[in-house]
């Protein structure tokens, strides 16, 4: 019997892996990246911005509204502003002439409504339709076509919500049209997995915002709340963490997920 214990060398292979993921800098590794945010003039837009400029990310910022993006991007470091409207084809093809393959996408533009499906207006369900899912869609689609002529693999995050995956009254035409993101972006996955393009959904839960605070006072804003598991509304930074896995390396591993980021919202009791 030996006097000592060793190791088989797949084992020994294994823990000197196990030992260099631990050794890892705790960093995303995205300084020098290139990365697109639509609907990046205000809201979440707006904060994914930030937080991709903290992590020496070079920035192109895509709204309707070029004055508001143009001056958020005065204030973050190796940031652009560009006029776009995903709901217009031309422009976007124009956009990606003009800009070449990125890194990152955060396809993050879109639009909410209300209204029962009963009595959905037929036009406010064509203006969401149009922006959140074919708008969605045209600008991943000339995302990936630029990456694949430039032999560059990337990292498309589709920003859904949960509302694509559960259900709630009066707000049928947002749901249906995040449900198709979710879905297409499995699709997208699979297709384009052989590029070394990866395609994720990042799901948010009930974020707290400027554009909601009135309702939060409210009665069914408070009972929205206490649905919560958690008890509390996510805040914007909640999303970090995610979206920064989901664009770097450190989540080059996943792709077609659609991950949810609302405090346990969606588990929820019936």
């Amino acid at each position: 019997m030996p006097d000592s214990f060793s190791l088989r060398p797949d084992e020994a292979a294994l823990g000197e892996r196990q030992a260099a993921r631990h050794m890892r800098p705790k960093t995303f590794g995205l300084e020098g990246r290139t990365a697109l945010v639509t609907g990046a003039s205000s809201g979440l837009g707006a904060h994914f911005s930030r937080t991709l400029a903290a992590e020496g990310v070079t920035l192109i910022l895509a709204a309707r509204r070029i004055d508001l993006v143009a001056h958020l991007a005065e204030g973050l470091p190796n940031a652009r502003a560009i006029p776009l409207d995903v709901q217009d084809a031309g422009a976007i093809d124009r956009l990606w002439e003009e800009i070449g393959a990125v890194d990152i996408l955060v396809n993050n533009a879109g639009i909410g409504g209300r209204g029962s499906l009963l009595d959905q207006d037929e036009t406010v369900w064509d203006r969401v339709m149009d922006t959140n899912a074919r708008g969605a869609y045209l600008v991943a689609r000339g995302a990936a076509r630029a990456m694949i002529a430039a032999d560059r693999p990337g990292s498309i995050v589709n920003i859904a919500s949960i509302l694509g995956l559960r259900q709630a009254a009066q707000v049928g035409a947002y749901a249906i049209s995040k449900a198709a993101v979710v879905q297409m972006t499995k699709l997208m996955a699979l297709e384009w997995a052989r590029y070394g393009i990866r395609v994720n959904a990042l799901c948010p839960g009930y974020i707290e915002t400027p554009l909601n605070q009135s309702f939060l006072q409210t009665d069914a804003g408070q009972a929205l709340v206490r649905r919560n598991p958690q008890r509390r509304l996510g805040r914007p930074e909640d999303l970090d963490g995610a979206l920064l896995l989901l664009a770097s390396d450190l989540g080059a591993y996943i792709t077609g997920a659609d991950l949810t980021v609302d405090g346990g919202h969606t588990v929820n009791t019936l």
